[in-house]
């Protein structure tokens, strides 16, 4: 049996991981799925208030109010964010650190910088120019059933579940950048990439280019899982990625 902590990214909460997480206790496996504050069941909690480093101490409180030891640790997208600050915390606590469409982003990068320069800048301005001022929207019912990539694989009622349980993300969440001590708390950690959008070939060739977003991937145990579809597995591919998780234990 292993144990399993789940963090899922923007604009979710321990509700998107409900299919992989019931085909892992039925593996046998103690599983854990976080909702972050302000999100999921957790949303009226939202404020101004909530950033990254609230986050980190969600993932952090998880696994020591439940006293979880040897944890295999998961962080999908934007959850690979608190889930590496986590990390750097406790990594007396874990066995493995897991990320689903993510990765250990350099010190003082948040997740408004990837998107780049302008796309951050537009989104800025436009949540400048919103009543709230602080929140990021969840993609539309329209754009999810775009076809574009980044949503390839949610079928009708994946789309309908994103719809009604997605709420917005706190933008200070995205916007505060991960801070890290790089004393190499974390490099004794076996580590797992799980890839959809990018073939493990295309990961390995940004490594050995030197690209910044990526050197996270190199002079760490690292191992490769491609899972071939849209942005979220959990929804689209919720069997197989309960797979390549329980073949990690």
């Amino acid at each position: 049996m292993a144990t399993y902590v789940l963090v899922a990214g923007n604009w979710l909460g321990a509700w998107a991981w409900s299919k992989v997480t019931a085909r892992l206790r039925a593996a046998g496996h103690d599983v854990h799925p976080v909702t972050l504050t302000g999100l999921g069941d957790r949303v009226h909690l939202a404020s101004r208030e909530v950033d990254l480093d609230t986050h980190i101490a969600d993932v952090v409180n998880t696994i020591e109010y439940a006293d979880l030891h040897e944890v295999i640790l998961v962080g999908h997208s934007y959850g690979g964010f608190p889930v590496t600050g986590a990390a750097e915390r406790m990594p007396d606590r874990l066995a493995r650190l897991v990320y689903v469409e993510s990765g250990p982003l350099p010190d003082g990068t948040s997740q408004l910088d990837m998107t780049g320069p302008e796309e951050r800048e537009a989104i800025l301005r436009r949540m400048k120019e919103r009543e709230d001022g602080w929140l990021l929207q969840p993609p539309s019912p329209a754009e999810l059933a775009s076809g574009v990539p980044v949503y390839a694989g949610l079928d009708e009622a994946a789309r309908a579940s994103f719809t009604a349980r997605a709420v917005p993300q706190p933008l200070n969440a995205n916007a505060q950048p991960l801070r890290l001590a790089d004393d190499g708390r974390r490099d004794g950690l076996p580590h797992t990439l799980v890839t959809c959008m990018f073939p493990v070939e295309q990961v390995r060739a940004m490594v050995a280019e030197g690209h910044p977003y990526f050197a996270g991937f190199a002079g760490k145990e690292w191992t490769y899982a491609e899972l071939p579809t849209g942005h979220w597995p959990m929804l689209s591919e919720p069997e197989r990625l309960a797979q390549a998780l329980a073949d990690l234990s």
